[in-house]
């Protein structure tokens, strides 16, 4: 093994993960998080050898090879102007955000002129196997002799790499999660608004409700900077933000108005453009034993008829947008896979889409969900644009 130390600034759960899966290949790691935690550090790492805990991002920086900042998106610009200009003569820097322009705005206004930059994210969160899931690499300011050896660093974590540039992460991680985030964010806020628990409720029962709700309470488990990171400080997220919103009112406007012909040539007009042929050709994401596994529901498996606004707006904003997700499974969550697989499963089933549209002109169950459900979205829209331009922006989420 190379005599090479990596440095992690942040020990949060994605800092944790890399650091035991870098020391494990048999790296020196040296660590560090906020001074404060470095007492409770020393002794949670006490046991575990290759990792040595620091009381700040000074001496990390001072004595790593490739140091990766580990922390949040909004306040990246904070702690690189902290410890970047302590950084070692030739080290290289990196960042592992989930929104690349301010990390590597960052990097470029603090960091010393003979610092190289090589940043990298991991498309996953910390308890998923980073085996065969896609780790983006970005070459911002370095040689290929360096790139190289973070590539060897990194590939312990044995997943599937992807080279691109920090604009090309930003506007894939956009077309990819922002619209899926928002919808979702947006039906948990609905619910709550109802005060409802959606499991409990026999009208959210069956297989793509199952996915509605176990993705959206994932997203209201997590942390909330991980969606701040994507929605709010990702430059190219705010026109898909926008479209959604429309997308949403628009068809709910027709839905409202009993414009069958009308609502039926556009949602089968977006189907057609983002499942187009070659996608169609493939077996499907999802299939019925998957979708009906996961229920939280102790009701009656009989499936309620749904006119599902929140997907049929996905493919519309995706539709509007010219986004063809496919073409960006390889950088793809676990999370997006299953977004796209169930979105997919409505609009490649033509008996089911008839059914939804149906049930959008004929059947008023979900008008009052559907209406709420809406402002959800338009309010998503408006704090996407206020947030972006507070100091700390923070998501207020329903209590479950």
């Amino acid at each position: 093994m190379e005599d090479v130390a990596v440095g992690i600034i942040g020990m949060g759960d994605m800092g944790r993960m890399y650091a035991r899966r870098f020391s494990q290949a048999g790296w020196r790691v040296n660590a560090c998080d906020r001074p404060d935690k470095f007492q409770t550090l020393q002794k949670e790492f006490e046991n575990e050898t290759g990792i040595n805990i620091l009381p700040n991002g000074h001496l990390v920086s001072r004595a790593s090879h490739w140091i990766i900042y580990s922390v949040e998106a909004e306040i990246i610009d904070k702690v690189v102007a902290e410890y970047g200009p302590s950084t070692k003569v030739g080290a290289i820097v990196g960042g592992q955000t989930s929104c690349k322009a301010p990390e590597l705005a960052a990097f470029e206004k603090y960091l010393p002129s003979d610092v190289e930059i090589v940043s990298c994210h991991s498309l996953h969160g910390p308890a998923v196997d980073p085996t065969g899931q896609p780790l983006v690499v970005i070459q911002h300011r370095a040689s290929q002799e360096s790139v190289d050896l973070c590539v060897r660093i990194l590939s312990c974590l044995k997943s599937k790499m992807v080279f691109l540039t920090g604009e090309k992460h930003d506007r894939i991680t956009a077309d990819t999660q922002a619209v899926t985030h928002a919808a979702f964010l947006s039906m948990g806020t609905a619910w709550a608004a109802n005060q409802q628990f959606p499991w409990e409720i026999d009208r959210y029962v069956g297989g793509i409700e199952n996915v509605k709700i176990n993705i959206t309470l994932r997203i209201y488990a997590n942390k909330w900077h991980v969606y701040a990171g994507l929605a709010i400080l990702n430059p190219a997220a705010k026109e898909q933000i926008r479209q959604y919103a429309q997308s949403v009112t628009e068809l709910y406007k027709l839905m409202l108005g009993g414009h069958r012909e009308e609502l039926t040539k556009r949602i089968k007009t977006a189907g057609a453009a983002v499942f187009t042929s070659d996608a169609t050709d493939q077996d499907l994401l999802l299939g019925d034993e998957v979708l009906d596994k996961f229920s939280l529901s102790r009701l009656p498996k009989e499936r309620t008829p749904n006119n599902h606004l929140s997907l049929l707006a996905i493919v519309d904003c995706w539709w509007k947008l010219g986004i063809v997700p496919y073409d960006h499974m390889i950088c793809s969550t676990p999370l997006f896979r299953i977004w796209l697989g169930v979105t997919e499963y409505l609009f490649r089933h033509e008996t089911l889409l008839d059914e939804v549209i149906n049930t959008a002109i004929e059947d008023h169950s979900f008008r009052s969900d559907d209406l709420e459900f809406t402002f959800a979205a338009r309010v998503s829209r408006l704090l996407r644009c206020f947030m972006s331009c507070r100091e700390r922006p923070h998501f207020v989420g329903f209590d479950i």
